[in-house]
Order: C-alpha cells, then sequence, then structure tokens
C-alpha cells in the first residue's frame, strides 16, 4: 500500500507538470480526488490492511489525500492568475492615446423652436392641449366654419381617409375640442403636425402648427398683436415690431396676415424680407362669432382671438435655413450646428 501511494504521487507531480488549463485541472481532480479517483480506491483497500496497521495507513493515505488537495489549489490559483494576466493584456489601454468621444445628442431645432415658443406663451398664462392628427371633418372644418360646399375648402389640399376622417390640415380643430371641454376664460396653445398634399422649397406635406386661442370677456384684435409683438422680440429680436394686414380665414373675422419687421437689416430692406422691409409669420384675427355659438359659448358675452403659426417657418427664419427640406433629411452635418 505504501509503494502504491509513493508511486501515485510521483504520477501526481508528473501529471500537474502538463496541467495549464481549468480542463485539465478539472480531470486531475477527477481521477485523484473524485468519487472514483486513486484517494477513494485506496480507501476501499484499506479493508486487506492488518487490523493493527489500519489506523497508520489511514493516516499515510489522508496525508496524500490532503497533499493531492493543497497541489490542485496551488494549480487552481496559478491558472487564475495566468487567466487574469492574459485578460489584462487584452484590456489593456493605452493612456496616451486620444480618448473616444461619445457625441452627446441634442434637440432637433424643431424640437428647440417649439418648446422656446411654448415657452413664450406659457409666460403669458396659456396651457397647452395636443388634439389627434386623425381629425372628423366636423372638427377640421364644419364646426370652424367652413360648410362642406365652402370654396375655402380648396385651399387646403385634404389627405382624406374613411366616413369622413382626415389628416388634420391644421391645429385648428384642436381649439373645438378646447370649447367643447372648457368653458371661458379659455387661453390655449395646440401644437402638433398637420398634413396637406403640398410639396416645395417651403413647404411639406407633413409639417407643424401652432394654434393659439384666447375666449373670454372683451378680447379684440389689439389683444392679439400686443401678444404676437411680446412673441416675435423674443423669439427674433428685441427691437422688431409686428403689422396687421386684411386676409381671409374663414374661422376669424376679422382675419389678418402678421408680418414681422425684419429682424436681419432691421427694416431697412434685404434679400430676406425681399426689400420691403417686413416678413409673414402667421395668420390669426377675431375668432368668428358661429365658431364660438357652435361649441356653445354665447358670442354676445364673449369674443376671442385665434392665430396660427407654422414652427417650420418660424424655424427657418430664425436660424436662416432657406429649404425646408433639410429640417427633414436628419443630415447630421446640418443638425449639428444646432
Amino acid at each position: 500500500m505504501e509503494e502504491r501511494i509513493k508511486a501515485l504521487r510521483s504520477q501526481m507531480e508528473e501529471r500537474l507538470k502538463a496541467v495549464d488549463s481549468r480542463e485539465k485541472l478539472a480531470a486531475f481532480w477527477q481521477d485523484v480526488l473524485g468519487k472514483k479517483g486513486s484517494v477513494a480506491e485506496l480507501m476501499k483497500g484499506l479493508g486487506a490492511v492488518a487490523k493493527e496497521d489500519r489506523p497508520a495507513m489511514g493516516k499515510v493515505i489522508n496525508d496524500f489525500k490532503m497533499l493531492a488537495e493543497q497541489r490542485y489549489r496551488e494549480y487552481s490559483e496559478r491558472l487564475e492568475q495566468q487567466e487574469l494576466a492574459a485578460r489584462n493584456r487584452l484590456e489593456a489601454v493605452d493612456i496616451t492615446l486620444p480618448a473616444k468621444k461619445q457625441p452627446l445628442g441634442h434637440l432637433h431645432p424643431l424640437t428647440l423652436v417649439k418648446e422656446e415658443m411654448i415657452s413664450v406663451f406659457s409666460g403669458m398664462g396659456f396651457d397647452v392641449f395636443e388634439g389627434p392628427e386623425i381629425e372628423d371633418d366636423d372638427h377640421n372644418f364644419t364646426r370652424l366654419n367652413v360648410p362642406k360646399d365652402h370654396p375655402s375648402r380648396d385651399m387646403q389640399d385634404t389627405f382624406y381617409l374613411e366616413n369622413d376622417f382626415l389628416l388634420r390640415t391644421q391645429t385648428s380643430g384642436g381649439q373645438i375640442r378646447v370649447m367643447d371641454m372648457q368653458k371661458p376664460p379659455i387661453k390655449v396653445l395646440v401644437p402638433g403636425r398637420v398634413f396637406r398634399s403640398d410639396s416645395d422649397a417651403t413647404h411639406s406635406p407633413m409639417f407643424h402648427q401652432m394654434e393659439g386661442l384666447v375666449v373670454d370677456k372683451g378680447i379684440t384684435l389689439c389683444d392679439l398683436q400686443g401678444m404676437l409683438d411680446k412673441f416675435v422680440q423674443q423669439i427674433f429680436d428685441a427691437n422688431v415690431r409686428t403689422r396687421l394686414r386684411p386676409s381671409y380665414f374663414p374661422f376669424t373675422e376679422p382675419s389678418v396676415e402678421v408680418d414681422v419687421s425684419c429682424f436681419e437689416c432691421g427694416g431697412r430692406g434685404c434679400s430676406l424680407c425681399k426689400h420691403t422691409g417686413w416678413i409673414e409669420v402667421l395668420g390669426g384675427g377675431v375668432v368668428h362669432p358661429k365658431v364660438l355659438e357652435n361649441c356653445g359659448i354665447d358670442s354676445s358675452v364673449y369674443s376671442g382671438i385665434a392665430f396660427g403659426i407654422g414652427i417650420e417657418r418660424i424655424t427657418m427664419l430664425k436660424y436662416g435655413i432657406n429649404n425646408i427640406g433639410l429640417l427633414f433629411e436628419n443630415n447630421l452635418r446640418f443638425l449639428k450646428q444646432f
């Protein structure tokens, strides 16, 4: 038995010299210390030893087992150190090299301008309401004083769906929904996407509008100009002013086109304002009494003003962009400028 243990010890040392992986070390454990390994076989053979010699022989076997376990732990730690060193070599960082910079994302110019516009009007007490992009004919046209046979429908090239549903051509339908839900006083913005079959350098089939509505007692066109003066001065320049020109919209009476004095040339005349000193920015007017009545609001008691602003229009003017397509192409060289 002693000779056998001596031979196993010698074999163990030779075998450990060849251990260079976790797999070989695991195989060593199974062959020497496992349930069917060499130590287990020695313990089974202990029964054939004379009774008086068993304690001494048991100690010899146990010493061999403890040696095998110690050698296993040593080689396990050695392999762990080798694996760590190899991993460190692979993950080494040359701190003399320039760092890889991760570019930070930022808001799209349309979002920047939209949030700036909302901030300006929120400071005047406006709430924000977002209506559905798929609208029905009643909210998009009829209750805005545009009957089905009204020629003003030809002013907008509409994407019709089924059963009198359509992609909204304006955010004005949102003011109808607000007046249905809330009675005066009302002060609300309705931003969102709108859709028209129109496409060129300054028009897109999908674009963004922001509707503004104020309804209360004694509201006049002067209130509209006062708010819009404040708006353009914060968006463009503190020295600009607005000018109202007569126009026509079926849902306002009187209706106006709103110009802003050119913030590029100070009103002297340049290519941006086409040498007129003025730039058209939005449309608005006094809410038509029929629109108020359609929402159950007594037009003899209350009056209102409404305006619609093209967010792309304001963005292009603010940043000097000459093609609306740039706002939708997601060209990173373009977007990084903002």
